[in-house]
């Protein structure tokens, strides 16, 4: 699924990645690293192969888009340091695009330790008349692209069953991507009439209002 936001376009994946095609950056957001190690810490029965999902799934992004930046829309880690960082540094160490974190508020691990492995640390973000932050932050005199919110939709068949799905949520100011991570869940959104909704299935990203 391919979108054309102020003559500029962007790549929607399945896996909540999206493509800006004339900046030639993969956005993410909200990949919370460190979230499963927590939860495993913590006495969660949750298997330490699903730790490297959330970098598998980013290598298959990279490869199929060979971005010269990758830009992380806030929240890359859940919490304070543990064993995931060495793998996200041996992670960074793979990567030719230049990797740009937004501040989200769980980015609390000092910028000092981004800095040391060339990862630059902003706020937010002005390209063009594009503003990318990791809360929502509509402007009138920009389009906002953020994450924060986990945007999610609810399906309901005719049998009354439901099925909530990661979404690309857009309204006439802003894009909001679902989020990347692992375990992160979602917020089930509800549309106004004129916005967009793009659901995440498996094998590809459908428009559904």
């Amino acid at each position: 699924m391919t979108l054309a936001i102020q003559n500029n376009h962007f790549q929607l994946a399945c896996n909540g990645v999206s493509y800006w095609e004339e900046q030639q950056a993969l956005l993410v957001a909200d990949v919370h690293l460190g979230k499963i190690s927590h939860f495993r810490k913590n006495g969660s029965a949750v298997p330490q192969t699903a730790i490297l999902k959330n970098f598998d799934r980013l290598n298959e992004s990279v490869a199929q888009f060979q971005p010269k930046q990758i830009i992380f829309l806030g929240d890359l880690f859940h919490s304070a340091l543990n064993s995931e960082w060495n793998l996200f540094e041996n992670w960074l160490q793979q990567q030719q695009a230049e990797v740009i974190l937004i501040a989200g508020n769980h980015d609390i691990i000092s910028p000092l330790h981004y800095d040391e492995l060339g990862v630059k640390i902003h706020q937010e973000l002005n390209i063009d008349n594009f503003r990318l932050t990791h809360h929502p932050e509509e402007q009138e005199d920009s389009f906002n692209i953020c994450g924060h919110i986990h945007p999610g939709y609810r399906l309901v068949g005719l049998g009354k069953q439901h099925l909530k799905l990661k979404c690309f949520f857009r309204s006439e100011r802003q894009l909001i991507l679902p989020a990347f991570g692992e375990f992160t869940g979602c917020f089930v959104m509800k549309p106004e009439p004129k916005d967009q909704v793009f659901v995440c299935a498996d094998a590809e990203v459908i428009q559904v209002n």
